[in-house]
Formats: C-alpha cells, structure tokens, sequence
C-alpha cells in the first residue's frame, strides 16, 4: 500500500478534479456537493473518529468496502441509515480515496 493521504487537501484536490463539484464551507465543516448534492464532508457526527471523511455511497458498495478493509471503512450507528460510509483519511492511501470519490460522484450523479 502506497502512503495515507492524511488530511483534507488530498480529499479537496481529488474531489474538485471531478465534474461539476463545488466545495461547500460551513460553520459545521468542509463538503464537497456534485449539482448541488452532497457527495463528501467532514465527518462532524460525534460517533465519527477525528480526521475521517463521509462518503455517500451505495450501501452494496458500503458492505463490500467495510469486509475488505475494516481498517480504512467503518460505520457507526449515526450514519447506518444514510446511503454514506466513514473513511479514515490517516489509513487511506491515494489511489483509494481516488476511487471511492469517483465512484461517490457516479452514485449522486445516479440518484439526481
């Protein structure tokens, strides 16, 4: 495995490479929104672990994730019903977080 990403800036420049995505800043964190709808943020709920990310992604996808690398994914309570996955950005590498944004941006791309 290549090094983590650690923060982010590596969330930020992966995400705005992709088509029609706009940061969005708020009092509560940082996001990023494809058309208007959110694909990532900062992971503000306090069941999420510090420096992690949520992603919307298809719950099929989640599952599949979460079993091949609990380590990186993870759920917690808060965030079971929503069509999301937790990342952690310190055990993530690159190429990887690459992947599940782009696949992010496909799934709220699908659903608009």
């Amino acid at each position: 495995m290549s090094h983590p990403v650690g923060g982010l800036n590596a969330v930020r420049d992966l995400a705005l490479a992709l088509p029609h995505v706009k940061e969005n800043v708020t009092k509560l964190g940082t996001g990023w929104k494809v058309k208007g709808r959110l694909m990532t943020c900062e992971a503000i709920h306090k069941s999420a672990e510090g420096n992690s990310i949520m992603v919307r992604i298809s719950t099929k996808e989640r599952a599949r994730l979460i079993k091949a690398r609990p380590d990186v994914y993870y759920l917690t309570d808060h965030y079971r019903p929503y069509d999301a996955i937790l990342v952690r950005l310190s055990k993530i590498d690159k190429e990887s977080l690459r992947e599940i944004l782009e696949s992010s941006w496909r799934f709220v791309c699908e659903k608009a």
